[in-house]
């Protein structure tokens, strides 16, 4: 399971994915100077859509043997962390005069772009299994 480059990509985008919990989102600045900081579990829809893209991950990675439902899940985990990512964006935006975002704010972005390459090395897999699969069924027929 581990010998395969896209698990490893999995395993660290549900790293970054799992990061999420035990970080800050942003960090408020008061008027007279104190600071509060917001966590990603604090917001209702972040904590959603981190335990989606967990458990999303999660399947990736447990589904190994079953290349094509494995590169199904992982593009769908890469399209939950865009969704996840633009929601960030989004939330800069409207609040970026009164907050000061963390760098773990890009962290669903480096786990959907390391959720893309994976999907790339498991596509690869599966056309290379494929391949040698129809090579030994026209060597069975030629004997």
């Amino acid at each position: 399971m581990w010998q395969r480059i896209q698990t490893l990509f999995l395993g660290l985008a549900l790293a970054l994915t799992v990061a999420l919990f035990f970080c800050n989102v942003s960090t408020v600045l008061g008027t007279d100077g104190a600071q509060l900081s917001i966590a990603y579990t604090e917001r209702p829809l972040y904590l959603i859509l981190t335990i989606i893209c967990c458990l999303l991950l999660l399947c990736c990675l447990v589904s190994y043997k079953l290349r094509l439902l494995q590169f199904r899940i992982t593009l769908l985990s890469a399209l939950v962390l865009l969704g996840y990512q633009g929601i960030l964006v989004y939330d800069y935006f409207v609040h970026r005069s009164e907050m000061v975002f963390s760098f773990t704010a890009v962290f669903p972005l480096i786990a959907s772009i390391l959720c893309f390459m994976a999907a790339r090395k498991i596509f690869q897999d599966e056309i290379m299994v494929r391949a040698a699969s129809r090579l030994r069924d026209t060597r069975k027929k030629r004997r």
